[in-house]
């Protein structure tokens, strides 16, 4: 065996043990050829001589994941290294084409072509306006043609750059460098600066507002130096196309939206709590689970069931017996043992819906080909592959997952209505028959890779962003065909998710620097679209959060879009690692924790004919549900409190990310605010010092709005 791929893997952040270093080289910059090859000796052939190669990892030193469930999966990823070979080439010349190949005793591969690339003046197409700075455009060319181009937008000194879809690392994104480009970080995403869901569109927020949409799929970056912001762009020729848009943030939003999809209205259910746990992987289980929430007099008004499914097919519960088909299955077609893990799921969904709680699925879009496939599974994925209906790599040979999580899977390409057709299909009985409301559509960043080729015409470069967005479309078009409301529920996305059912902010850990990462995933993420967003409220990973952490966690949570728990899947090992407030109330042995959370739960409750009136201004064009202070108020002090936010036209939400605080530092705008808590008036246009106990965080109400608003708070 040997093996080189010169992009890699196509992990935009990482270079795998295989490829070209870097892959698309500079004028007068060595490359760093790597293979792959269990031989004794490796040559690599480079422009007519033969240069010995070097192992590139000798095995010694700890292997580092991110911890969690999916560790094994990440180790052996990161032990790929063994077994390649590496060798630095003499520096490159522009204008040059270079020829290599690797060689072992018997075997060699085939020739590969690289050449150097510069930067030099270039064009570029832009829409609307002349803010773009004279001479600033530059090209990115190799032997092949233009690769990138970049060019120099002009800031004003007191201008705040926010956007570029969700965001972890800050509200505020001047002074920072970040690209744009869909990426499952498990964990810490705020601090390695990667999203799930970019967006290549931001505001300017100063005296002047304005706001831009770079009208592109491919990857974007972009970065500030002085009063200079830099936006850099993956080309197919040589122009890229911009529009900008002049205005405050509202009008900014409402420009975009008219451009890339408004947001569809979900039922007002999509308000009250979400419930959701990994280990969930019985019907006992669920059903156990939702007694605890009558028993404690806790509202519950979603169940999100994850570990459903045989997990080989992500169409049949687990345990059920049938016969494999070429045709989508009916509800008849299975049987149900008693004895089972799931006896009886039509009974138990009739049953949670008599309880008033609606139910969502767990969904992949892959095709599990570890363990070798059997039954149902070895049906669909010769299907897939004989009728052409998965991703392909640039050979024409179906694209297998490049990542750990589900690795070597293969993927449908859903950019073909016929593939989203024959994919949902087999799901069709969980919605019309089973009664299903929503899927949690979850692992829409699988797609790795410049040269992938999709039904649509598009390739990896300017195709794999916009896999998710087919993703949530296709499940919202199946909830629609049997007369369900859309909803889906994603964590990864891009420019044209918006009008594709709700979020949340992916895989995090219960720490106090996870909380405040997330409100601002929530602010950043609302001010591009995003109507119905939420998050694992206190993390869904590792040690449970404290009876602190998860009581403030709730405390925003219920100001939030979208109100949910989440736990990791932990092997069924003890303690538990529920969310739960009655696993965390028992085993952090703090009494506060279950009547806190139901209060909060309750005001949840009474809080839905609000948030139901407010997401509809919103789809209508209106501001977000969820935004952040500067689409309502233009004070500069404003921004030295990023994590606050207005929740409708109403509310104002002050988040308590600081543990053992009893009071909280808060800038409240021009205008009258009234406590909800105690209905003492405040007059705004100041910084003020709120009071901040536990069971009542700092929620201001305008006063305008009070009135009608009050009873909710009583």
């Amino acid at each position: 065996m040997i093996r080189h791929r010169p992009y890699g893997s196509g992990h935009p952040y990482a270079e795998s043990e295989d490829q070209r270093v870097p892959a698309l080289p500079l004028d007068g910059q060595p490359v760093e050829l790597r293979v792959r090859s269990s031989a004794a000796e490796v040559v690599c052939e480079w422009d007519g001589a033969d240069l010995p190669m070097t192992p590139l990892y000798t095995g010694e030193g700890p292997v580092v994941t991110d911890g969690g469930h999916l560790a094994a999966a990440q180790a052996k990823a990161a032990r790929a290294a063994s077994g390649s070979w590496t060798v630095t080439t003499p520096p490159l010349v522009f204008g040059s084409r270079y020829r290599y190949r690797f060689r072992e005793p018997g075997r060699a591969t085939r020739w590969f072509e690289v050449s150097a690339a510069r930067w030099t003046a270039g064009k570029i197409a832009v829409v609307g306006t002349d803010r773009v700075v004279p001479g600033s455009v530059e090209q990115l060319a190799d032997a092949d043609g233009p690769r990138r181009v970049r060019f120099a937008v002009r800031l004003a000194p007191g201008d705040h750059l926010v956007g570029f879809g969700e965001r972890f690392n800050a509200v505020d994104q001047r002074g920072n460098d970040l690209d744009a480009v869909v990426f499952e970080q498990y964990k810490g995403q705020g601090a390695a600066n990667r999203t799930y869901l970019p967006m290549p569109f931001a505001f300017v927020v100063g005296d002047e507002p304005w706001g831009f949409h770079v009208r592109t799929s491919r990857r974007t970056w972009y970065s500030t130096e002085g009063d200079l912001l830099t936006i850099e762009a993956e080309v197919s020729g040589d122009d890229l196309e911009i529009v900008f848009y002049d205005g405050p943030p509202a009008d900014v939003l409402a420009a975009f939206l008219d451009e890339v999809g408004h947001p569809t209205e979900l039922p007002s259910w999509v308000f009250r709590l979400w419930a959701s746990g990994n280990e969930w992987n019985t019907q006992a289980r669920v059903l156990h689970e939702m007694d605890r929430h009558r028993e404690h007099d806790i509202p519950v008004g979603a169940l999100v069931i994850e570990a459903w499914s045989d997990e080989t097919t992500f169409t049949a519960f687990r345990g059920a017996v049938y016969e494999p088909s070429e045709e989508p299955h009916t509800l008849k077609d299975y049987t149900f043992p008693a004895d089972g893990p799931w006896p009886d799921p039509k009974g138990m969904i009739d049953e949670l819906h008599d309880r008033d709680v609606k139910v969502l699925l767990w969904q992949i879009p892959l095709q599990k080909m570890r363990p070798h496939p059997r039954h149902q599974a070895a049906v669909d994925a010769r299907q897939l592959v004989e009728r052409g209906y998965g991703v392909r790599a640039a050979d024409g040979r179906p694209y297998r997952n490049r990542g750990w999580w589900f690795p070597l899977a293969l993927m449908p390409d859903l950019s073909s209505q016929e593939v989203r057709d024959w994919w949902t299909a087999k799901r069709a009985y969980l919605v019309a028959e089973m009664g299903v409301d929503g899927f949690k559509t979850d692992g829409g960043e699988h797609a790795w890779g410049h040269d992938l080729r999709y039904a649509d015409g598009r390739r990896g470069d300017d195709g794999n962003g916009l896999f998710p967005v087919h993703y949530a479309r296709a499940f919202g078009d199946l909830l629609r065909a049997h007369g369900k409301a859309p909803v889906t529920f994603s964590r990864a996305g891009f420019t044209g998710s918006q009008p594709h059912g709700a979020f949340w902010a992916g895989d995090e850990d219960s720490t106090w620097t996870a909380f405040e990462a997330s409100i601002r995933a929530g602010i950043t993420a609302s001010a591009c679209g995003i109507v119905y967003w939420g998050w694992d409220l206190a993390g869904f990973s590792g040690d449970l959060p404290t009876a602190e952490l998860y009581l403030r966690a709730a405390g925003t949570s219920a100001f939030m879009p979208i109100m949910q728990y989440h736990s990791e899947f932990n092997h069924h090992r003890t303690p538990i690692r529920d969310r739960t407030p009655w696993n965390i109330a028992e085993q952090t042995g703090d009494a506060r924790v279950i009547p806190v959370f139901r209060t909060f739960a309750k005001l949840r409750e009474r809080l839905v004919p609000y948030l139901t009136e407010q997401a509809a201004v919103a789809v209508r064009g209106g501001k977000p549900l969820m935004r952040g202070l500067f689409f309502d108020h233009m004070e500069h002090e404003l921004w030295s409190y990023p994590l606050q936010f207005k929740l409708g036209d109403a509310l104002l939400v002050v988040p308590v990310t600081t543990p053992g605080a009893t009071e909280i530092a808060a800038y409240l705008p021009s205008g009258e605010w009234v406590d909800v808590w105690t209905g003492e008036v405040l007059t705004g246009g100041r910084e003020a010092t709120l009071p901040a106990p536990i069971e009542r965080p700092p929620v201001l109400c305008a006063s305008e709005h009070w009135p009608r608003l009050k009873g909710m708070f009583a």
